[in-house]
């Protein structure tokens, strides 16, 4: 099976200038290919992953794939996909994110060796900003048809609301990348999102008019991701799951893959995973047969936590889902604890002793203490996962761990955190 064939497998091809030529210079050559993302954050999200995955599997194949970070791009402001102008950021903003975001590619592709990886990664600032307003006017915005760029759908979505020269004068800069690349790292296919290929096109036309008709370049997109619902992939209840370990954490990071749907998890194998087809195939079978296992959204979850985070913060992810799921937390230090109760109740503690069942009303995590000797005398209390039955009991910072959190877990799945005051 060819790259371009297993990616359609995979359902992760939407468009393609040309399939047929695309697919012959690919069983010739080990081709540049390339893929961008602008700094407009400091972070990726997991939605952002889908592209630069496609960007390894070429790499697996034999190809060259090339991040382009875009130090330029990111302090305009890609139109593709709003109804609004786009609030420009100060210059060190976008420097500083530009650099979290080359810290991020390193981290998922190059590992700190370039020749080992055979990644590459360029920010867009470092050739855009070489030239002066008039030269983008006479040697670049010369070969952009105003009506051209009209009717692409990026900016023609827009014309209602109202556009401004500088969002509009975008689709100019990616193709101004696209070209410099294609002559001077010899890279001849772009992948983007489906609401890059207006942008996408409009630099193949360039290149063609620069470098001549018989230029061989391609674009390709992926489509948009959407879960079976409907609804927009990439997002929890907590808003977006981020790369960035301090933003969501390995643990959080684990729990989202690991609460898909049946009904979406064999598609987030084929796009997330670099699985092989009989691999995807056989957990289909358990979803189909076994789905109570949940076992494609198990290896789903370890797979893409392994990926981004590695195997110590897989493990520790794993280490702290076991923890919760038996009640066995006490083996947990204080940055696990701090890591998996992150989104759950919280409380605050004195330092200082106190009868358990005082203790519980005080903090506030039970409302009287009637119903506080209750929940103790029935059993229905644990404190770091050691139920606790005697109404003598008393609590202090002693049992703290890591000298910060006690874990209250009322009943079986009402867990609590509570932290003692420094």
């Amino acid at each position: 099976m060819s790259i371009l064939q297993e990616l359609e497998w995979r359902g992760a091809i939407n468009q393609q200038t040309d399939a047929e030529g695309l697919e012959k210079l690919l069983g010739e050559k080990a081709v540049g290919i390339y893929c961008g993302v602008d700094p407009t954050g400091d972070s990726m999200h997991i939605g952002h992953l889908i592209p630069f995955m496609i960007l390894k599997r070429f790499q697996l194949a034999g190809h060259k794939p090339m991040v382009v970070i875009g130090g330029a791009t990111g302090s305009i402001g890609d139109p593709s996909g709003r109804n609004s102008e786009r609030t420009l950021q100060t210059m060190d903003t976008v420097k500083e994110n530009a650099r979290k975001l080359t810290a991020q590619m390193d981290n998922l592709f190059l590992k700190g060796d370039v020749e080992a990886s055979g990644f590459r990664i360029v920010n867009n600032y470092d050739w855009l900003s070489e030239f002066s307003l008039l030269d983008f006017l006479r040697d670049y915005g010369k070969h952009f048809n105003v009506n051209t760029m009209l009717a692409k759908d990026v900016v023609a979505s827009r014309l209602d609301v109202g556009i401004s020269f500088t969002e509009f004068t975008y689709q100019i800069l990616q193709s101004i990348d696209f070209q410099h690349l294609f002559k001077e790292h010899d890279i001849q296919v772009q992948i983007g999102g489906a609401d890059q290929w207006g942008n996408i096109t409009a630099g193949l036309d360039f290149i063609r008019r620069v470098e001549g008709s018989e230029a061989e370049a391609y674009g390709l997109t992926i489509p948009l991701m959407l879960k079976s619902d409907g609804t927009k992939f990439g997002k929890s209840a907590g808003g977006s799951i981020w790369l960035d370990p301090e933003q969501t954490t390995p643990y959080e990071f684990y729990q989202f893959w690991l609460n898909q749907q049946d009904n979406d998890v064999i598609k987030f194998l084929k796009y997330f995973t670099f699985l092989s087809e009989d691999e995807i195939s056989a957990l289909e079978t358990e979803v189909a047969e076994q789905p109570h296992l949940r076992n494609a959204q198990k290896r789903l979850a370890e797979e893409v936590t392994r990926f981004v985070h590695g195997q110590e913060a897989l493990d520790e992810a794993l280490l702290i889902t076991e923890a919760l799921f038996t009640g066995n937390v006490k083996d947990l230090t204080a940055k696990q604890i701090a890591e998996g109760f992150k989104n759950m109740p919280q409380f605050t503690a004195p330092r200082e002793a106190k009868n358990l069942a005082v203790w519980l009303v005080d903090i506030g995590l039970i409302s009287s203490r009637r119903q506080s000797r209750e929940f103790i005398q029935n059993g229905a209390i644990s404190i770091n996962g050691d139920k606790v039955d005697d109404l003598e009991f008393e609590i202090s910072p002693e049992h703290a761990i890591g000298d910060q959190y006690v874990i209250v877990r009322r009943g079986k799945k009402n867990y609590y955190l509570v932290t003692f005051e420094n």
